[in-house]
């Protein structure tokens, strides 16, 4: 169910327990090979495959392209909101759908910038509402769940999302090629150990001067398939387990 089709009253009229899912992207740069629109449309096509197999279990906020994406404002065309104001924005949202009295809402994100923020949102929002024991605030990132998209398609060489990568890349060649550059002048980027398995802070141009990260010379549109294929059915079954739960169990 998409809530931008609905009326209000059949909005009031859903059980509550319906989960609610408010997707989160970006628009940031993605190297010089990739529109700057690329988690939005990727993470776009991921819910409308999603939406078709879960039909009417499932609300669908419309998708929320304005993203933390302020490791990336060095690069022309990035347009970010400010980390605290992001995670307020987040929790705005997620807050009307409980004062509405949904009790089962998931943040579903496809840029990496916004995995921080979303999880810290959701995180004060329990502390909120701390007295309460039949919410389920969930926060998601699409490539995180769990899925192993190179057993697939062993064809694949990345073990890990990168940025404007063999991918993402792929994603967009499945779905919107025409805006893919020419990938015979795009050279990889390695990730770099970066002082791992401590995390150390960092902006993109530290790491890569074209913008990219990972080797998009790898992609191809099939591969994209297989991406797409693998991350939904994830979400697919985020979402039966949250309709399954039975609103009482930490262990589930």
């Amino acid at each position: 169910m998409q809530l931008l089709e609905m009326k209000w009253p059949d909005v009031a009229g859903l059980c509550k327990d319906t989960p609610v899912c408010i997707p989160i992207a970006a628009l940031e740069q993605h190297g010089h090979h990739m529109p700057v629109f690329t988690d939005s449309l990727l993470l776009g096509e991921v819910i409308r495959r999603v939406e078709e197999k879960v039909q009417s279990k499932v609300l669908f906020a419309p998708l929320q392209w304005l993203g933390n994406s302020e490791h990336h404002l060095d690069f022309c065309g990035t347009m970010s909101a400010s980390p605290r104001g992001y995670i307020e924005l987040l929790k705005d949202m997620v807050e009307n759908f409980l004062f509405h009295g949904f009790r089962r809402i998931v943040l579903v994100n496809g840029h990496g910038g916004n995995i921080v923020p979303g999880q810290q949102a959701m995180f004060e929002i329990r502390q909120k509402y701390r007295s309460r024991s039949d919410l389920l605030l969930l926060s998601a990132t699409y490539w995180t769940l769990g899925g192993k998209p190179w057993e697939s398609n062993p064809a694949l060489v990345q073990r890990q999302m990168g940025h404007a990568c063999e991918w993402e890349t792929s994603m967009m060649l499945r779905i919107r090629p025409e805006l893919v550059g020419d990938l015979r002048m795009v050279q990889a980027v390695d990730w770099g150990r970066a002082f791992s398995p401590a995390h150390r802070a960092w902006t993109t141009k530290d790491r890569t001067v074209p913008g990219h990260i990972g080797d998009p010379t790898c992609a191809t549109a099939e591969k994209g398939e297989t991406l797409f294929s693998v991350f939904s059915q994830d979400v697919v079954t985020l979402f039966e387990r949250m309709i399954e739960w039975n609103g009482i169990d930490w262990d589930y």
